[in-house]
């Protein structure tokens, strides 16, 4: 998996969300995020793997999104789910993962 530095006419709000980063849905689901490109416009490439999350298999989707304000939206991945990130303060992100009416929360942090 290739992470592309962003330009730098990427501005740093978007470019502090590039790379590879790791954490656990409500304490117990494991989720990986790789953003493998950030555009000045902040438009994203991502790739997105997830271990069981309830009754739904491990997978991984290869996706879009954009970032706005200091939030990155995913495209829905092909299992229905849709997740948003939100940037901490300590540099860590805040994860909402939905998926069939259920909601999980957990905090990734870059690997």
């Amino acid at each position: 998996m290739a992470i592309v530095p962003p330009g730098k006419g990427v501005p740093a709000r978007y470019a502090a969300f590039s790379g590879i980063w790791a954490g656990q849905l409500d304490g117990m689901y494991e989720g990986k995020l790789a953003v493998l490109t950030v555009s000045s416009g902040g438009q994203v490439t991502v790739s997105y793997a997830w271990g069981d999350v309830a009754d739904n298999k491990p997978g991984v989707a290869d996706g879009s999104g954009r970032i706005v304000g200091n939030t990155l939206k995913l495209g829905r991945l092909p299992n229905g789910a849709d997740i948003t990130f939100a940037m901490l303060p300590d540099g860590t992100l805040a994860a909402t993962y939905t998926l069939a009416g259920q909601t999980y929360k957990g905090q990734f942090a870059r690997q």
